[in-house]
């Protein structure tokens, strides 16, 4: 397996994966004016970019995901109640879903609550064997910190969904698991993040404050901490689901 984090624009992280062996691989949370860098990259693996996957409808950046899927042929995918939100054609993704990178496998997760399709993506790589090494968290998950869910105006309805995510889907797995998030320091879409760009299931477990918390004191704390709500929403969130 290769595997690549691209820090970006608005404290944004950006993956690309895959397996060299078989020459697949799959983008993921990209920013708009990135998309060459991935071209690239994919040339350097000699592999082929066989899916773009964008973790949520982004409010923070422009997305690059549908530009680069269509630049190298390959489907954008977003999670199946997008179906209702955009205004474009899309592979839906489902929750449990498995997507074959050669000898990697993705292992689609649904993770509401910063959005409602949210989705977190569980990655083996085969050849290590059959248990999950690492999981890229979107907005779910940060390093010291978890998503805001103020977005859509509903802060403690979503929160409360959120903490069902990270406690049924998250925090269940492996303490050994990795976890690369969608942001870092510096990102409006959660308080508190930290600027290590990964962290593991165990360790935020253990000093992720808002992971030991019920759930009344965890909504209660979240909305508490709300950041400003990004530059640009609106415009930002019109273009990503744009025709």
């Amino acid at each position: 397996m290769f595997f690549k984090q691209l820090a970006t624009k608005e404290s944004s992280l950006s993956y690309f994966f895959g397996c060299g062996g078989k020459g697949k691989s799959v983008a993921v949370d990209v920013v708009a004016g990135d998309e060459e860098w991935f071209i690239e990259e994919a040339k350097k693996a000699n592999v082929t970019i066989n899916y773009v996957i964008d973790t949520h409808v982004h409010a923070d950046h422009y997305s690059g995901g549908r530009k680069l899927a269509a630049m190298v042929g390959a489907p954008y995918c977003l999670h199946e109640s997008d179906k209702s939100v955009v205004k474009f054609g899309f592979e839906p993704m489902r929750d449990g879903q498995l997507l074959d990178i050669g000898n990697v496998e993705v292992k689609v997760l649904h993770t509401p609550g910063h959005t409602p399709d949210g989705v977190c993506l569980l990655v083996s790589d085969k050849r290590r064997g059959d248990a999950p090494w690492f999981v890229l968290t979107g907005d779910t998950l940060f390093v010291g910190s978890t998503g805001r869910p103020d977005l859509l105006g509903r802060e403690c309805e979503m929160a409360a969904v959120l903490y069902d995510s990270l406690h049924t889907k998250l925090l269940p797995l492996p303490n050994e698991v990795e976890i690369f998030p969608g942001h870092q320091a510096g990102s409006v879409c959660g308080a508190g993040l930290s600027g290590k760009p990964s962290s593991t299931i165990g360790f935020e477990k253990r000093w992720n404050p808002g992971l030991a918390m019920d759930k009344a004191a965890f909504i209660e704390s979240l909305i508490k901490e709300i950041p400003p709500r990004p530059a640009e929403m609106d415009r930002m969130v019109a273009a990503n689901i744009a025709a």
